[in-house]
């Protein structure tokens, strides 16, 4: 039962993976018996399930997924967001009143405006419409504050780390709160623009280098020099 890939070896549309025994997961497909990737990404294996962990990819809406949208279009009682998916998610009119929605009476612009930025929580999706969203949490709602990081979906993980131990680095060590949304969209606010610059910094390299080993001390590492060197210069100065 041969396998031809390391685990998390990077590999491409077309490639055999393995062979015989094996059952073709995710990005994968099984043709007389050989199983072959789909896409570009790192291989892995569960048991005998082949899969490709995808490297560049669209997000794939999950209820209860936390992500962070923009207003594409005002409607008559919700707003069309797009939240880096095949397929723009609703936000109802109702929800983020709070109360039933009245046309003559609300003014759905006071709330969000083609262009805002907009924290949600989806709380419905299944493949037959569109996922729906809603703001009726705490620190949910417009986003006011902030710079905006896009990177690839799939490697949201990566920032995250083995029991938070990335997210939990990058927010002590930059002073910023960092919000992530599972749609590969991070919100970074920090307590100046260079906290900020060298939090979207340090994001950065983790989309570049998720496929990597060893990346949490080399993140690490970055952001311990980029302070001394500012600090080095502010004391310069």
């Amino acid at each position: 039962m041969p396998a031809f890939y390391e685990r998390r070896e990077i590999v491409t549309p077309g490639d055999l993976l393995a062979e015989d025994n094996y059952v073709a997961g995710d990005n994968t497909y099984k043709e007389d018996g050989k199983i072959y990737a789909t896409r570009v990404g790192l291989v892995g294996y569960d048991d005998r399930k082949v899969f490709v962990v995808a490297l560049k990819a669209f997000y794939v809406p999950f209820i209860g997924d936390m992500v962070i949208g923009k207003v594409v279009e005002v409607g008559l009682g919700s707003w069309i967001i797009d939240i880096n998916a095949p397929y723009p998610a609703v936000l109802r009119a109702s929800d983020a009143f709070n109360r039933p929605f009245k046309p003559q009476r609300d003014d759905m612009l006071q709330i969000l405006d083609v262009g805002d930025l907009v924290m949600a929580k989806i709380i419905a999706y299944d493949r037959t419409r569109a996922p729906l969203l809603t703001v009726r949490e705490p620190e949910l709602g417009k986003v006011e504050r902030g710079q905006i990081v896009e990177i690839t979906p799939t490697k949201i993980p990566r920032v995250i780390g083995r029991k938070g131990s990335m997210i939990t680095m990058l927010k002590q060590r930059t002073n910023c709160q960092i919000t992530v949304g599972q749609n590969g969209v991070i919100l970074v606010s920090g307590r100046s623009p260079e906290d900020e610059q060298l939090a979207v910094m340090a994001i950065r390299k983790i989309d570049e280098e998720a496929h990597t080993s060893g990346l949490t001390d080399r993140v690490t590492q970055m952001v311990r020099s980029e302070k001394r060197g500012v600090e080095h210069g502010s004391k310069e100065t």
